[in-house]
């Protein structure tokens, strides 16, 4: 039987930097994701597939803002739906594209998703998840007095705003995607984490302003349909330790035990490398026999066959 294999994907393989904002640079990037996805097909895996959103939704937020004298601006959850729908628009051109070249009947579908998140969690008060684009220290400061925004320095990449970031307790459409899957479509789900939501009193989901880590979404995603694997991708094609430093280690391979005493010793930056390293552990120990990865993009089916990446086992 094939390996079903979540990938997700982040938001800044999309938007790389301030120069790749337009919507031809972003349409460039998801080629690229298209044919990985390819040659992840051709190696005869499964898959899902996931995407950050931080670039992306705090542009749109930005747009509402300076936009708020003409238009009333979106509340935020409702900004995290129109980044799912338009980055999953991208995607779904893009892989169509490619698989049509290549003759692979394989169609796509993007379901916007709704995650449920407790109104308790006590990441609503500590924000720590990265949105839109980077800052200098500066611009930052003036953003934190004239917005109230709260900024914080990104692993040495510059200053970003960061919003609560609940932990992912329920995925609304996880059935719809379970039947795409077996109908033969690539899904695309969980965009962004998905759209933080809670349930009232009548088991109603009401939207709230906040991020959920599309990697804890990703692999609460990979536990509920029963993924074999969990590949996270992001900007470097191993995890290390000493990030920055003269000691600097990259690692191929890195237990449970070695990633839990990593992370007590603050090796992974917040809303950055940690949260990619919470959730590859995390699906690790949820059932014998699954693997987790952490790699580039370009690397990203060397990996699965152990050739590149960090393996977390």
């Amino acid at each position: 039987m094939k390996e079903l294999v979540v990938v997700a994907i982040g938001g800044n393989s999309i938007i790389k930097d301030n120069a790749s904002q337009s919507i031809e640079h972003q349409a460039e990037a998801v080629k690229a994701v298209a044919d990985t996805v390819l040659e992840m097909l051709a190696s005869d895996y499964d898959i899902v597939l996931t995407h950050g959103n931080g670039p992306q939704v705090g542009r749109i937020v930005l747009q509402n803002e300076y936009a708020s004298a003409v238009t009333p601006a979106m509340p935020f959850d409702v900004c995290g739906a129109m980044s799912q729908g338009y980055i999953g628009y991208h995607m779904q051109q893009g892989l169509e594209k490619v698989l049509r070249a290549r003759k692979n009947g394989k169609r796509v579908v993007t379901v916007v998703t709704q995650v449920v998140v407790d109104k308790d969690d006590p990441k609503f008060k500590a924000p720590s998840k990265p949105i839109g684009p980077f800052y200098t220290e500066d611009e930052a400061r003036k953003l934190e007095a004239e917005k109230g925004y709260t900024m914080k320095e990104d692993a040495g990449r510059g200053w970003r705003r960061v919003v609560a970031s609940p932990m992912p307790v329920e995925i609304v459409e996880l059935d719809a995607v379970k039947c795409l899957m077996n109908g033969g479509f690539i899904a695309i789900t969980v965009g962004g984490g998905g759209i933080p939501v809670i349930k009232d009193e009548n088991g109603n989901y009401i939207g709230t302003a906040a991020v959920i880590d599309k990697d804890l979404a990703s692999e609460r995603l990979a536990e509920d349909i029963d993924a074999d694997a969990l590949v996270i991708l992001t900007a470097v094609e191993q995890v290390c330790i000493n990030f920055g430093k003269p000691e600097q280690k990259s690692l191929a391979t890195m237990t449970v035990e070695e990633a839990r005493r990593y992370m007590a010793e603050g090796h992974f930056a917040p809303g950055s490398m940690l949260p990619k390293v919470e959730a590859a552990v995390k699906f690790v120990e949820s059932k014998p026999g699954r693997k987790a990865i952490i790699t580039s993009l370009d690397k990203a089916v060397e990996a699965l066959e152990g050739k590149a990446g960090t393996t977390v086992c």
